[in-house]
């Protein structure tokens, strides 16, 4: 009879216990979140339970297990204790991630709900997310080489393993030379503040704002919802446009190649009109004069402003459209000719 009792003494009292310390986390973070309400640190922390409740009833089976007493486990003792260990180092490695999750979207969350500069959230959110997935990768090299450990034979090998290193970490360092230099280079790019998630930049003639940055590269969603995904040495060996550093307000032109009888008078006042019922544009400037001449033709410019670079785009293309379609009704002799007489 107790060695009947005996497996659901050990395996029940370490599911219950778990389920009572989990619990018991849980309420000390559910009151913890209610008095901090400023902070959403403690429900993000609620996020964990699942690997929690991995990692202690793991850690339990892990201890006790051996006062099972009973045959099958008695005959498989080493492998289920390997498995145990396996399974607690895995579990530990993701609470470990949830927990850095967790406290990084805290203090993001904090830092962008308090700050008045969108660059520097922007930037912010870049540099969290990138400190993110580093931690994600030390802590899963750290656990699958603590799991490699807890097999003997790897134990054994270590010290040849180490003697080796040396020729091993020259010969991986040529080959990974392109994967470390990504993986340098996005990390310049997040600490150097070049380029954040959000701005808006032009990268070999394509005209598109940064979605995503990874250690090894980076992400461009263009205006027709095209993605662009370019390593992240490319922005740290090459020039490219950033519309959106320091500051996203723009300043945009319209050129209209005209005849010379044009009424460049009465096409200001029509800037000014277009622009008043414009909602894109923001009031900061508009002016029209001429730049260039050629013997048939004038070279009319329009500059305009706009809060950032969406909206300067729909600036352009409304007063590229309606001094149009004006000229074309009120005017039509100002728009260029052909002269098609060959005498």
């Amino acid at each position: 009879m107790e060695n009947a009792l005996r497996p659901l003494i050990v395996i029940g009292g370490s599911v219950v216990l778990t389920l009572a310390l989990v619990w018991l986390a849980d309420r000390l973070l559910r009151q913890a979140d209610a008095r901090h309400s400023e902070t959403p640190l403690w429900g993000l922390l609620r996020r964990c339970r699942v690997p929690l409740q991995v990692v202690v009833l793991t850690a339990l089976l892990r201890g006790t297990y051996r006062q099972i007493k009973w045959a099958p486990v008695q005959d498989h003792e080493a492998g289920l204790g390997q498995l145990l260990s396996l399974v607690l180092i895995g579990a530990s490695a993701w609470l470990v991630v949830r927990i850095a999750a967790a406290v990084v979207e805290a203090s993001y969350a904090r830092y962008a709900a308090s700050a008045l500069d969108p660059a520097r959230v922007r930037r912010v959110r870049t540099q969290v997310t990138l400190i993110q997935r580093v931690v994600t990768a030390v802590v899963g090299v750290v656990a699958v080489a603590s799991m490699l450990l807890t097999f003997p034979a790897m134990r054994t090998a270590g010290t040849s393993i180490l003697a080796s290193a040396g020729i091993i970490g020259i010969v991986a360092g040529v080959a990974a030379q392109s994967t470390l230099g990504n993986l340098f280079a996005g990390l310049q790019i997040a600490f150097g503040d070049m380029v954040r998630i959000g701005d808006t930049v032009v990268v070999d003639g394509e005209w598109g704002v940064i979605e995503e940055i990874t250690l090894t590269y980076l992400a461009v969603r263009t205006w027709d919802e095209r993605r662009l995904t370019m390593p992240v040495s490319y922005f740290t060996s090459k020039p490219f446009e950033n519309w959106s550093r320091g500051g996203v307000q723009m300043t945009g032109t319209v050129f209209f190649h005209l005849d010379h009888a044009a009424p460049v008078a009465l096409m200001r006042e029509k800037l000014a009109d277009i622009l008043r019922e414009c909602p894109a544009w923001d009031g900061r400037e508009s002016a029209l004069a001429v730049t260039d001449t050629t013997p048939s033709t004038i070279v009319v410019r329009a500059t305009v402003t706009a809060k950032d670079a969406g909206d300067i785009w729909t600036v352009r293309v409304t007063v590229r459209e309606q001094m149009i379609t004006w000229l074309h009704d009120n005017h039509p002799e100002a728009l260029p000719r052909i002269n098609t007489d060959r005498g």
